[in-house]
Parts: structure tokens; C-alpha cells; sequence
């Protein structure tokens, strides 16, 4: 067995482990972890197909940018687990139908190509890893999908700063334009009250004595 094949399994396993643990670990930010070392093992596959390029990527922007925002917005929402939880057995059902469904037809699209007999690789895929040819079949025909997605993600990020712009109950919050309007009258009172001799309060103090005795 050659050392890339070795390769190839180890980063498989790792992947498909990792994957697993994102859905199934009850901490959200230990799974958006397990998600980056899923992310890594996916860029050591990318690396042994000779796509440079897209393991590049898929580290830069993804783990780099996307996960960050991620933990970000995960880190910042107070997420209440348990509540989240309680709901868990009643999407069961159709969460695992929809699964199913995706496996199935991930198995028949995989099975249909192992099954083809001398299959021909185009020779384009020796350059599948090169950003020249990347960049002109990304800006050509699949130019209106790059825009779609770039609206998306502009999107998602606009919605992700509005999330952590709430109002939170244990945070102590100031308007900085009403501190810049405050005035001295605002914030010292001064108060005129008519002095007493102590005379009047000893025998004031002497009359309440004698009024408490029997």
C-alpha cells in the first residue's frame, strides 16, 4: 500500500469522526471545533488530489473566516442547551428520514460512476488544483451562482452582527450621547434647609424620654 493511500485513509477517518462529533458533541462550541478539524482533514484530502488551490481555501475561508464567525455568534448568543434539548426526540423522525434520503442518493450517484465501465477522465482535471483556470470558469459560466453566494454570505454576516447587537439584561449599558448632553444641574442638587439649634433638639429629645415613661 503506498503512502499516499495511507494518507488518504487516516485523513478519511479523522473527517468522518470529526463530522460525527459535530452532531452529537452537546457543547455548540466544541462542535464548531470538531467542524474546523473536519475542515483540515477535508484540505489533506484536497492536498493528495493535487487541488492546492481549493485545500488553500477551504483553510483560509472557511476556518479562517466562516468558523470564526461561527464561534463568534455562538460564543456571543446565550443558548439555553437544556431548553434546546427538550425537542430533541420529536424532530428525531424526520430528521433521520431526511438522512436517509441523502444517503441514498449520494450512494446511487456514487455507485452509478463506480459502475461505469472505462470511464474517461478528462484531461482538465490534471489542472483541477490551478487558479488560472479556477478563476475563468468561476467568472464565466458560473458567475451568477459566485454572486448569489457572495449575496448570501453578506447576509448571513449582516444577520450575525444584528444578533450580538441585542440588548442583553446583564450587561450594563450607557447611551454615549446622553453622557455627552448631561449637565452639572443634572447631576448635583443643592438642597436650602433652615438650621436648628441644639437646644431645641435636647429638649426635644427630653419631652419624647419623658412622654416613653409611664
Amino acid at each position: 500500500m503506498e503512502f499516499k493511500t495511507v494518507l488518504f485513509y487516516a485523513f478519511s477517518v479523522v473527517l468522518v469522526l470529526a463530522a460525527l462529533r459535530v452532531i452529537t458533541a452537546r457543547n455548540p462550541v466544541h462542535a464548531a471545533l470538531f467542524l474546523v478539524l473536519a475542515f483540515f482533514s477535508a484540505a489533506g484530502i484536497w492536498m493528495l488530489l493535487k487541488a492546492e488551490f481549493l485545500a488553500i481555501v477551504l483553510v483560509l475561508v472557511y476556518v479562517g473566516a466562516v468558523m470564526v464567525l461561527f464561534l463568534f455568534v455562538v460564543m456571543m448568543l446565550d443558548i439555553n442547551l437544556d431548553k434546546m434539548r427538550e425537542g430533541f426526540w420529536g424532530y428525531f423522525p424526520l430528521a433521520a428520514t431526511i438522512g436517509v434520503v441523502i444517503v441514498l442518493e449520494m450512494a446511487a450517484v456514487l455507485l452509478r460512476s463506480f459502475w461505469a465501465p472505462e470511464a474517461q477522465v478528462p484531461a482538465a482535471s490534471n489542472t483541477i488544483g490551478g487558479t488560472k483556470a479556477l478563476g475563468m470558469l468561476i467568472y464565466t459560466e458560473y458567475v451568477y451562482a459566485f454572486e448569489v453566494a457572495a449575496v448570501i454570505l453578506l447576509v448571513a454576516i449582516v444577520a450575525a452582527v444584528a444578533l450580538t447587537l441585542r440588548r442583553r439584561k446583564d450587561s450594563k449599558y450607557f447611551s454615549p450621547a446622553d453622557a455627552v448632553k448631561v449637565k452639572s444641574t443634572d447631576r448635583v442638587r443643592l438642597v436650602k434647609m433652615k438650621s436648628e439649634s441644639t437646644r431645641n433638639i435636647g429638649g426635644d429629645a427630653q419631652a419624647s424620654g419623658a412622654e416613653q415613661q409611664p
